[in-house]
């Protein structure tokens, strides 16, 4: 007995004809897309960038770190005395003078017109010529997991006064009180002492202490480099009274001191012409302040950086008062003792390209799976993502211990090794692994070469980049990224 027509199930391999309805079924079945790479590769990115978000709490990890290393090296820096700052001898001379101009009436906002009033205040003498010698003897300190820079510091400083012309650019009506005249010279923190300040004037040795004329004068920075050009330091000033019988002639002055300091270390050009030297044992010098040094070596681990500072240059007066004399520090010449393995600054720079490397990986994982036919589910890309993130805390953690090559050796090696062999698991084959191997080491060993390159970093991290897009773009030549022909599955390689 035959059977309803409701209940005739066609077979396509039968012989007999199917009816056109159900050959059209078939037809739109087959053509249907079985998935589509495109929408995949899509996907792939998204999650690349996804996972740019907990790099950055990484990032405020290690801002948090590098904020505490700072404080530590201040906290150091401080009990050493600092940045020091040096100041060679100058002359100090009280003034008054009648002044007249607007007042304001004691006890009431009215204003008093032109009522004579007596100013007051210190007038500075620079020498004609000085020279002014720092030799530094540093040293490594430190507290937990953070190094501070730290050295002891002998400075020789002398200059000559032309005392025929000094005090003949005092403002107009100004009476100068020679008797109470100082020779004074400055430094950044008295703390950082380690001798007495002992100065030879003319014939006559004296010993310096603290100035009575004026304590200590703030430091103006460059306004080139701060735009609200405040004030940067403190110098304080050290005195002797000068006590001058014959102010004819040239006055030669010539002392030394022993002062310990952190991380920095300055001078300011204090004479007309001013003639500088630092020089120290300190591997790694970086030049900066007003001026860069006219001649600088550095060999077997030590520096020896000169200055010639001439009056024009220098844009200050022969003579002034203490805003004069606190515009030098916008023209000071200083080193600083640089920290190169510094793991804060590389691991910053390295989590700057994040992003990128993040998203390499995952184009790797993408052609492995396009090659392979195997499919990678979405879960397991934020795995290999997750991975790569807690790589920088793995390199964090460790270069702080060790420093950042080390540090960065033992974090690749394990999250290459990772990543490589849970290549492997995903697509069931050891061949995946070892290619997986071969292109994260390549991949690792161009970041550390980044953080190596600072002056290429940029040009060699957009070749990496287009190479890498290279690479996909030939891989998937052939590829049916619609997914309609069933090409997806080819293998490719």
């Amino acid at each position: 007995m035959a059977l309803p027509p409701s209940d005739v199930q066609p077979d396509p391999a039968s012989p007999f004809e199917v009816s056109a309805a159900t050959a059209a079924r078939l037809a739109a079945a087959r053509a249907t897309p079985r998935r589509s790479l495109g929408l995949k590769l899509l996907l792939v990115c998204a999650l690349a960038l996804l996972m740019s978000i907990p790099a950055l709490f990484v990032f405020g990890l290690l801002m948090d770190r590098s904020h505490r290393a700072e404080r530590v090296a201040t906290e150091v820096g401080d009990l050493m005395g600092g940045q020091q700052t040096f100041l060679g001898p100058v002359i100090a001379v009280p003034y008054s003078r009648m002044a007249s101009g607007p007042s304001n009436a004691p006890g009431g906002p009215v204003v008093q017109p032109n009522v004579p009033r007596l100013e007051t205040g210190v007038w500075y003498v620079f020498p004609t010529q000085g020279k002014i010698d720092v030799d530094t003897d540093s040293e490594v300190r430190k507290r937990s997991l953070f190094r501070v820079a730290v050295y002891q510091a002998q400075v020789v400083y002398s200059g000559q006064f032309d005392m025929a012309r000094a005090g003949s650019e005092a403002p107009s009506g100004a009476v100068l009180d020679w008797s109470r005249a100082e020779i004074v010279v400055g430094a950044s923190d008295a703390r950082g002492a380690r001798s007495d300040i002992v100065l030879k004037i003319g014939d006559r040795t004296v010993a310096l202490t603290p100035s009575t004329l004026d304590a200590s004068v703030s430091l103006v920075g460059d306004p080139d480099v701060d735009q609200r050009a405040g004030p940067r330091s403190v110098l304080k000033l050290f005195g002797a009274p000068l006590n001058l019988t014959d102010r004819s002639g040239v006055l030669p002055v010539s002392g030394r001191a022993t002062f310990s300091g952190a991380q920095r270390v300055s001078v300011l050009p204090f004479a007309g012409t001013t003639e500088a030297g630092i020089k120290g044992d300190w591997p790694h010098p970086s030049y900066n302040g007003g001026f860069l040094p006219t001649k600088r070596e550095a060999s077997a681990g030590r520096f020896d950086a000169n200055w010639s500072v001439p009056f024009v240059a220098r844009g200050i007066p022969a003579e002034g008062d203490a805003s004069a004399l606190a515009r030098l520090g916008a023209a000071d010449l200083a080193v600083s003792f640089v920290e190169p393995a510094n793991p804060y600054q590389s691991v910053s720079r390295s989590l700057k390209y994040a992003p990128m490397f993040i998203g390499l990986v995952f184009l790797a994982f993408f052609l492995f799976e396009t090659t392979t036919g195997r499919r990678v589910h979405p879960a397991q890309y934020i795995l290999i993502g997750l991975a790569q993130v807690i790589f920088y805390m793995l390199l964090l953690s460790i270069a702080e211990h060790t420093g950042f090559d080390i540090g960065f050796a033992l974090a690749a090696t394990a999250t290459v090794a990772l990543i490589s062999a849970y290549a492997g698991w995903t697509f069931d084959s050891r061949r995946q692994g070892v290619r997986a191997l071969v292109a994260f080491t390549f991949l690792y060993g161009l970041i550390y070469v980044l953080m190596r390159l600072e002056d290429y970093a940029l040009l060699v991290g957009a070749l990496a980049s287009f190479a890498a897009i290279f690479a996909v773009m030939y891989f998937t030549r052939k590829l049916d990224w619609y997914g309609i022909t069933g090409a997806a599955t080819k293998d490719i390689s």
